[in-house]
C-alpha cells in the first residue's frame, strides 16, 4: 500500500459576523501512524476565513509533497469549491462570482490553490461536522482551543 498523508481540517469563529470576533483554526495530520496537530487563530474574522486557513497551514506544514495526500473538511465552502471547481469559473469571470460580486476570501483562495498545484496527488473529501468521527472532532477542539488560547 502506498503510504499517504491524511489531513482532518476544521475553522470556528467565536462571535461570526459581529465586529469583535476571535476565529480558530485546527488541523490533525496523520502519517505512517503517527499524527501532528497544528492550529492557531486571529482576531477579527470569519468562521470561512478559519476553514481556509486551516487547510492552508495543514498542507504548508507537509514537507514531501510528492507523498498523495487526502484532505478532509467538513466546510461545505472549502469542499465545494474544490469538489465542484468553482475556482474554474472564478478565475475565468477574474475572480467574480456568477452573480458578479468579488469573490471572498480572495487572497487565501489564491494561497490554496497555488499550494494545491504543488502536491503531486491530492484529494479533498467532505465529511459531515460533528458525526463522532474522531479526527474531525479533534480539529474542531483545536480550533476551539485555538480561541479560547486568544483571549
Amino acid at each position: 500500500m502506498t503510504e499517504k498523508i491524511i489531513i482532518y481540517c476544521d475553522g470556528a469563529c467565536s462571535n461570526n459576523q459581529q465586529r469583535e470576533n476571535r476565529g480558530g483554526w485546527g488541523a490533525v495530520l496523520l502519517y505512517k501512524g503517527l499524527a501532528k496537530e497544528i492550529s492557531g487563530a486571529e482576531r477579527n474574522t470569519t468562521n470561512n476565513r478559519m476553514e481556509l486557513l486551516a487547510c492552508i497551514q495543514a498542507l504548508e506544514t507537509v514537507k514531501n509533497r510528492s507523498l498523495p495526500v487526502e484532505v478532509f473538511t467538513d466546510s461545505a465552502y472549502l469542499a465545494n469549491c474544490l469538489l465542484q471547481r468553482w475556482y474554474v469559473r472564478w478565475r475565468k469571470n477574474g475572480w467574480q462570482t456568477a452573480g458578479k460580486k468579488p469573490v471572498e476570501n480572495k487572497d487565501l483562495w489564491l494561497r490554496l490553490l497555488a499550494l494545491k498545484d504543488k502536491f503531486a496527488h491530492i484529494a479533498f473529501h467532505k465529511v459531515a461536522g460533528h458525526s463522532n468521527i474522531p479526527l474531525n472532532e479533534r480539529a474542531d477542539e483545536l480550533a476551539r482551543e485555538a480561541i479560547q488560547a486568544l483571549r
